[in-house]
Parts: C-alpha cells; structure tokens; sequence
C-alpha cells in the first residue's frame, strides 16, 4: 500500500426522522441559505415540507433554485452563486439527489470566488474558501453526500468534468432511507449501477495489497447485488433502501482508493456521452462498464477479475482463471440487464457519429501509467465500438 492521509468531516445523520437534526446542523454555520433542488418531487413526497418546517424552526430565511438538471448546469451553478452574493446568502442547502448536491457544491465554492465557477471545473482555479453546505439525500447513487466532489455539465460546449475541493465537502448530511422509497425503478437501477461503478473504480487497481479496502469493496458490490432487485421489487422496503444508501455513501467517500492508485477511467468515457448527449450517468456506466472489463481482460489482469467472481459472485474457486473471469464479466451484463439497464449506446440514442470526438475528449496523462490498464484515445475509440 502507498502512503496517504484520509479525511473526512462531513456529519452524517442516518436513518428514519433524522430530518430533525438539519436545523441544528445549519444553525452552528449559518442563518441564510440558498435551497437547491431539482425537478419538484421533494414537494410531491413531503420531504421539502419537512425541510421547510426545520428551517423556520430554527430561524434560518431561505431563497430557493428549482430546477437543477440530471447533468446540473454551469449556467445553473451561475445564477446559484449570483443568488448567494445578491441575497447575502452564508450557506447552501442541497436537497436531492447527487445531480442538486454537485450544483450546490460548485454553487457554494462560485459564491466565494470573483471569476467563473467553470474555472474550477476546467482547472484554471482552485477554490480557496466556500459557504457550508448542507444535503438531505432523496436517491442513492452518487455518494456526493460525503464527498469532495462535483461533476458540472457545458452542454452547449459538450463538456462535463469533475472537480475536487475538501471546501465542496457537506459539513452535515441527512440520511433518511424513506425518502427513497418514491424513487422510480428505472432510477433506484441506474443509482445501482452508479454506486457499483465507483466500486469497481477504486477496486481495479495496479496496487492489490489493500486487503481492508478490497473486502469492504467487495461487501459494497455484494451489497448492490442483493439490495438493489429487492428495491426495485419492493420500493419501500426500509432494509434494502437503507444499504443501498450507506453503500452509496462509501463507494466514493474516498476510503476504498486509500494506499493505492486509481484512474476512474470508465467515468471519464461515460462523461462524454453525458456531455454529447444528456443521458442519464448511471445508465452510460452500465452500459460501458462490462465492455471495459471484456477490454482489459488479458493474461495479467485475469486473476483479478477471477477474484471478483469468487468472492463477489460466489463462482467455485477450482475452475480456471480465465473461465472465472469471463463468467464474471457475463454475470456483471447479467445483473445490469436483469434492472432493466440498457446494454448499448443504440438503445439509448447513441450512434457512431461522435464516437472520435468523445474519445479524444476522454483521455487525460493519467489514462498513461499508474491505471489498472493503460488505455490509449484508440482504446477507449475501440470500448465506444464495443458498447453501440
């Protein structure tokens, strides 16, 4: 294992009710928040009631933004942290899922910053401070309520990318698994899929000697493949809602990448079909997500992918590794296809006519070295081909 420091300060409040401690929470921090949120089932499923009702509670004025995108806008982050600095605005309260939260993290770090926030995304600044932020989690899938990180969307300019800042990290989050329960098939599989892919992220490593971290990886996957049919089955099924949310939380808290190297390469390539195309992300990961693994699978990297099917999916350890491996990848198609996940680009929409351009889009210097396995502009051109 490599060195590293590992820190994370968010304030989780976990479980049935636990609305009742958002109030307090923002009271240490702040007295006037920005509330973000996106298409308007918070107010259909009374979770903005019940936000509302801490608010006035404790005496904390707010100014609403409705309407984030599934892939939150830089134009929408814009008006966020134009709203913070017009209302004198000292904190931002993100209640959603991880597209309302990554918008109110960029939002919370814009707001404190006198250029554009699509310099952060871009990496042309770095935030040097940001207003607190607070999240009350309504889909399980991101993990951006316990993380540094947001992914922000140029539609116009075909761009999505991500940004990491321990001042985009929540100072407290909720956690209420009821607040799942009205979440529709089609998102609980994609929030699935989602968390699933940061899993494997952080488990393809070059590094295979974190043992703590793999297991819990492997729990986390196993914990997908149990909980997520049942969420779908029975939507308000308190059990497998509240292990898919604590699952979400900590595929992507930064834990499981500890002490090694990991280049999120399959997020990047899904990135682009997000940015080209506006398509749901964790759709995108299913669909990609097996067909890397085909791409991969080689003579050095079969024993891992051999692991996985054992301790992931139960396979008899005895057959060969090859064998283990390719049944893996086969169960991994399986298990997507069986939540009703689309397995190519042309069931959602995606031809060949951009496949260059978000090839060329996708690869960055660390696709290089330090990966699982390197990838090439021409190998992630060849996953595209895979995927149609």
């Amino acid at each position: 294992m490599d060195n590293f420091t590992y820190s994370i300060s968010t304030v989780v409040h976990f479980g049935k009710g636990q609305i009742k401690m958002l109030g307090g929470e923002i009271k240490k921090r702040a007295t006037r928040v920005l509330l973000v949120y996106g298409g308007g089932s918070i107010k259909r499923n009374g979770v903005y009631d019940a936000v509302a009702e801490q608010l006035r509670k404790n005496d904390i004025e707010w100014v609403e933004l409705p309407g984030v995108e599934p892939n939150p806008r830089i134009t929408t982050v814009r008006r966020g942290a134009a709203l913070c600095r017009e209302h004198g605005l000292d904190g931002v309260l993100a209640v959603g899922g991880g597209s309302s939260i990554d918008c109110a993290k960029a939002i919370a770090v814009g707001a404190c910053y006198a250029g554009d926030p699509w310099d952060f995304v871009c990496g042309k600044a770095a935030p040097q401070k940001g207003l607190p932020l607070f999240t009350v989690l309504t889909m399980a899938a991101t993990g951006s309520e316990m993380d540094p990180i947001a992914v922000i969307s140029d539609i116009e300019a075909n761009r999505k990318q991500g940004f990491n800042s321990p001042h985009c990290l929540p100072a407290a989050s909720i956690l209420d698994p009821c607040y799942t329960f009205t979440l529709p098939a089609n998102q609980t599989a994609a929030g699935v899929a989602d968390i699933m892919s940061h899993t494997f992220e952080n488990y393809f490593s070059p590094i295979e000697d974190s043992f703590l971290a793999d297991g819990m990886a492997e729990t986390i996957l196993k914990g997908c493949i149990k909980y997520g049919p049942m969420a779908i089955a029975q939507p308000d099924n308190y059990e497998a809602r509240a292990n898919l949310m604590w699952c979400s939380s900590w595929a992507i808290n930064g834990f499981l990448k500890m002490g090694k190297p990991v280049t999120w390469s399959v997020h990047a390539i899904e990135h682009q079909l997000s940015a080209f195309y506006d398509i749901t992300h964790g759709v995108g990961l299913a669909i990609l997500t097996p067909n890397w693994m085909r791409y991969v699978l080689n003579d050095k990297t079969q024993h891992r992918f051999a692991d996985y099917g054992v301790r992931v999916w139960g396979l008899d350890p005895a057959l060969p590794q090859r064998q283990l491996a390719e049944t893996a990848i086969d169960k991994t198609r399986e298990f997507f296809n069986s939540l009703g996940l689309p397995a190519t680009l042309a069931q959602v929409g995606i031809d060949d006519s951009q496949l260059e351009a978000m090839a060329k889009q996708a690869w960055n210097p660390r696709f290089a070295s330090s990966v699982f396995v390197p990838l090439t502009v021409e190998d992630i051109l060849n996953i595209l081909k895979m995927s149609l």
